[in-house]
């Protein structure tokens, strides 16, 4: 009767994952919902999502995700096909390709940055970067 999608168990919980501060993680986090990272990142990170990296939080290693807020630090390449929030407090070093960037005054923003606007997936596959397409 009714033609409503199920939901995924994230969605439906409403969950983030978290690593929490004094935590370090060496190795790669692939997830499929939104993340937040108060702990240390050695590797890599790739999420259809959100990904927050907060205050005392630290990623050394390349980012895929759909939006990122960054109010740590971050060495590496950064891929987010929405939009990248840089805070105040922020530190980024390496290179930065979004769709939308903002940066809040005060931030170290030490990279090489690309806009792409109206792509759909920049996505790594087996290491190899797919050609962005453009949405209609």
């Amino acid at each position: 009767m009714f033609d409503k999608k199920a939901k995924s168990y994230t969605d439906l919980l409403g969950k983030t994952n978290r690593i929490v501060e004094g935590t370090t993680i060496k190795g790669d986090i692939i997830s499929q919902a939104d993340f937040r990272l108060d702990g240390n990142l050695i590797g890599n990170f790739q999420s259809e999502g959100k990904i927050v990296i907060g205050p005392a939080g630290s990623v050394t290693g390349d980012i895929v995700c759909k939006n990122a807020d960054i109010e740590g630090k971050f060495e590496g390449k950064i891929q987010v096909t929405e939009v990248l929030n840089v805070k105040s407090k922020a530190s980024i070093h390496g290179e930065v390709i979004v769709g939308k960037l903002a940066v809040e005054p005060g931030a170290d923003f030490s990279a090489s940055c690309a806009m792409k606007t109206n792509i759909k997936n920049v996505m790594q596959n087996d290491g190899q970067q797919t050609t962005p397409e453009k949405s209609e």
